[in-house]
């Protein structure tokens, strides 16, 4: 183990890496049962999608761990579900089948783009400024998450957010923030794990004393559920390599790409996991095991795999190789007969790990040159534009059009390369469809 993943060379050692994998395991985890929840909005079996989500998470999370070697689990991504569902199925009236094939001939274009080192070139045509800028963006995007599973900051209707009025749940989430802030400033071992060990320990009289919607007992009735299978090989591949299903396509290509590419490059930028030349480590192996996540998708029933940006959350704990992500993937296998335990995990339990890991991610924006002004307005464009758009694809791409159009008018065309205006074509494409 220490000859393959090189512990020693990054500085770890296996109980930093199995901590930092049950991290975070714990951070990703929600999806097993989220993504089931908006795909069966679609037509398809909540177990199915389930099953289907839990086999996708473990091979791709397992193939990043042990092929790429990267900290970084991989699971069917949100927003990439949520499109599938309202834009492809209910949205457009395509079959989930249909969809699923989409899925699936994404994958193909994807792992097409990686074997011919393009989504590599991508990487590489990424300005170094918009590359700490898009770390920071995402680091604010995870706390906007944290804070919104604690129902910390709310919708409102008069300044489109706000603060939510104090309860029992919330003074929970603090002292959990609090407890692991403190934790982490000591450097102790297993912090953010203990961290969410506590908050859920400490939601569980909420229920009984306060009558919230979190459960106040965990009993074994129910735990075990059996896999389901049905949604295996049932993608329809000749109905879905229609002309009408190309732009469902090309909008999953698109977003899985720049969703990948940007969590990619944000954490191996705030976590230094680059290589000798200052490119992110591994990149080629890691973009094509993203790669696979969406074809595997496709054919086990599941929106695309990418990457995970509450990868974080682990990578804070310590995790700086694939064992990281290989325990992740081990942990994802049993809840094929055991997902009713995730229930024991409520969302504020997470929440503060999820706050605390945008103070890790938003490191490399004091490398950003701030008083150059033409390197810094697109930068902070990319930034603020992922959480305040909720979405990481939405910052990338006007942080690549501000950074060629600033570029282009102030006379610097050079720093503007011949693969970042085809990115930027592709990107004014993406905005049109």
């Amino acid at each position: 183990m220490e000859s393959y993943f090189r512990l020693k060379h990054h500085g770890t050692d296996i109980k930093t890496e199995v901590l930092a994998g049950v991290s975070s395991f714990l951070a990703t985890a929600y999806i097993i049962v989220v993504n089931p929840t908006i795909l069966a909005q679609a037509g398809m079996p909540f177990s199915g999608v389930l099953t289907a989500t839990v086999l996708v998470s473990f091979f791709s999370s397992l193939m990043m761990g042990l092929y790429a070697r990267n900290p970084i689990l991989v699971a069917p991504g949100m927003g990439l579900n949520a499109f599938f569902t309202f834009s492809a199925v209910l949205g457009m009236g395509v079959t989930w089948q249909v969809a699923l094939g989409a899925v699936f001939w994404s994958g193909i274009v994807f792992l097409i783009l990686s074997v011919f080192n393009v989504r590599t070139l991508i990487v590489k045509a990424i300005p170094r400024p918009l590359r700490f800028a898009i770390a920071a963006g995402i680091g604010l995007f995870i706390t906007l998450i944290g804070f919104a599973n604690a129902k910390f900051i709310v919708a409102n209707p008069a300044t489109i957010i706000g603060v939510s009025p104090m309860t029992p749940a919330l003074l929970t989430f603090l002292a959990g923030l609090l407890l692991t802030a403190v934790m982490i400033v000591r450097n102790v071992k297993g912090g953010i794990l203990l961290g969410i060990l506590f908050t859920t320990l400490a939601s569980y009289p909420l229920g009984r004393w306060w009558a919230t919607d979190i459960e106040p007992l965990i009993t074994w009735q129910g735990i075990t559920s059996a896999p389901d299978f049905s949604l295996l090989f049932q993608l329809d591949l000749i109905n879905s390599f229609q002309l009408s299903i190309i732009p469902v396509i090309f909008a999953f290509v698109f977003t899985d790409m720049f969703d990948s590419i940007s969590t990619f490059v944000g954490l191996a930028e705030a976590a230094d996991l680059m290589d000798e030349h200052g490119e992110p480590r591994h990149v080629k192996r890691s973009l094509t095991t993203d790669a696979v996540a969406t074809t595997l998708a496709g054919l086990v029933g599941s929106s695309p795999g990418t990457a995970y940006v509450e990868s974080a959350v682990g990578i804070e704990a310590g995790g700086r190789t694939g064992l990281t992500a290989v325990v992740g993937a081990l942990l994802f296998l049993p809840f094929l007969f055991l997902a009713p335990l995730l229930s024991m995990i409520p969302a504020i339990a997470t929440a503060p790990a999820l706050v605390l890991v945008g103070a890790f991610m938003v490191r490399p924006v004091t490398k950003i040159d701030w008083f150059k002004m033409d390197d810094a307005i697109p930068a902070f464009l990319a930034m603020v534009l992922i959480p305040f758009t909720y979405s990481i694809t939405q910052g990338i791409i006007w942080g690549f059009l501000s950074w060629t159009a600033v570029k282009m008018v102030t006379g610097k065309r050079k720093e503007v390369s011949i693969a970042l205006w085809v990115i930027d074509f592709f990107a004014i494409l993406a905005l049109l469809l």
